[in-house]
C-alpha cells in the first residue's frame, strides 16, 4: 500500500486525472482518494517511483 500527499488536489477532476494517471502504471490498481484531507492510497505491485512518475506527469506534486 503506498500513501501520498498531494496538496495541490482540490476537486472532482483531480481525483478522477489522479486515478487515471496511478492506472496508467498499473490498471489494476484499486485509489482511494480522501479529498479534503488531500491524501491517496494506492493498493498496487508496481514501484512507487512508478506511480509517482505518472502523477507528475498529470500535474501533481506527491508527498
Amino acid at each position: 500500500m503506498l500513501n501520498f500527499e498531494i496538496p495541490n488536489m482540490s476537486c472532482g477532476h483531480c481525483v478522477r486525472a489522479i486515478t487515471e494517471a496511478v492506472h496508467q502504471a498499473d490498471p489494476a490498481a484499486q485509489v482511494q482518494v480522501d479529498l479534503p484531507q488531500h491524501r491517496v492510497q494506492v493498493d498496487t505491485v508496481v514501484a512507487r517511483d512508478a506511480v509517482v512518475a505518472r502523477l507528475v506527469e498529470a500535474g501533481y506534486t506527491p508527498a
